[in-house]
């Protein structure tokens, strides 16, 4: 086998590949922490997952010490044989698929886009379980966009793997209403156990030859990038409601951020206070003290600051920050 990576332990199968040919040969390819539901819930089913590949362990943490990718993790933990190419892509890794001889490439939240030469590799194909109800929210960001965006609803798509990312034809999706108190780390741990369910799903149709291919409604695209360093920063001057969606798009990580006192301050978790007409102070300005935190004025009504996190300190409550940080009102928070 050409070398691509570390193997955890030796892949297995080949040779009983006669007596599982009611079985699909599954290689899963994934990284971070929304993919392992996924995972779990292949590698307890009726089919053979041959080969799980990941992205090679990355420097992390104060210490820069090498740290394995979730999905890693848990392929250890269920003693699956891993694969760690710096590219699938590349010819070598290309060589190994090819060598697994797999039935179907499953791919959720992998961090590589897949050229056509391996895609082609599966004998039944490749699919794709996507964090959006395609095709609203092509791209890296699903999950903070919508929360950005506002948005009442998302879900979960699973799509035949297309040259163009987020493109391809849809086997099934399954919605689900984000509430208003979700932050990204939450709806992203819900929306990774619906995959985890329309993943099962959906292979039970792969197996069965009946999987669909629904062409995506161009009309109806929207996309999704990725976050941009500049968009951690809150604009005191738009619209409260604005702000709150903001804040929750980007907690717990990385976190939407703002400065007091010339001091990085990270904002967590945030609402929208309503304020009486006439009721007006300057974008980014300490309005009030109050049990759970602070309320600051937006561009439009104003903003509780509920959870935050000071440059270099731990995550606390706003109303902590407001005491152990001296927050007065009048206060100015932002440039």
């Amino acid at each position: 086998m050409p070398a691509c990576g570390p193997i955890s332990q030796p892949v297995w199968g080949y040779e009983m590949r006669s007596s599982l040919t009611e079985k699909l040969r599954i290689v899963f390819l994934g990284t971070a922490e929304f993919a392992v539901p996924t995972l779990r819930a292949l590698a307890r089913g009726p089919d053979v997952v041959v080969a799980v590949v990941t992205r090679p362990d990355r420097p992390a943490g104060r210490g820069r010490k090498l740290r394995p990718s979730p999905v890693k993790q848990a392929a250890e933990e269920l003693g699956l044989a891993i694969l760690q190419p710096e590219r699938v892509s590349a010819d070598e890794g290309v060589a190994t698929l090819r060598e697994l001889s797999p039935d179907l490439l499953f791919v959720v939240a992998f961090g590589e886009i897949l050229r056509e030469e391996a895609l082609s590799v599966p004998a039944r194909g490749a699919v794709n379980l996507h964090a959006s109800l395609l095709p609203r929210y092509r791209g890296a960001a699903p999950i903070q966009r919508a929360l950005m965006a506002g948005e009442k609803e998302t879900g979960v798509t699973v799509q035949w793997m297309a040259r163009e990312t987020d493109a391809g034809d849809i086997i099934l999706q399954r919605a689900a209403a984000i509430s208003p108190e979700e932050d990204a780390g939450s709806l992203a741990e819900r929306l990774a156990a619906l995959g985890a369910e329309a993943a099962v799903a959906a292979i039970e149709l792969l197996r069965a030859g009946t999987a669909p291919r629904l062409r995506q409604d161009e009309e109806e695209i929207t996309y999704a990038p990725p976050i941009r360093r500049e968009e951690l920063v809150i604009n005191w001057g738009r619209p409260a409601a604005s702000i709150a969606d903001h804040v929750r798009a980007l907690s717990p990580l990385p976190g939407a951020r703002t400065t007091h006192d010339g001091r990085l301050l990270k904002v967590l978790a945030a609402g929208e206070a309503k304020r009486e007409p006439g009721e007006k102070g300057i974008p980014g300005e300490v309005l009030e003290l109050t049990r759970s935190g602070f309320l600051v004025q937006a561009g439009s009504g104003g903003v509780s600051v509920l959870r935050v996190q000071p440059e270099g300190r731990r995550t606390m409550s706003a109303s902590d920050y407001a005491k152990g940080y001296r927050l007065r009102r009048g206060d100015r928070l932002g440039n």
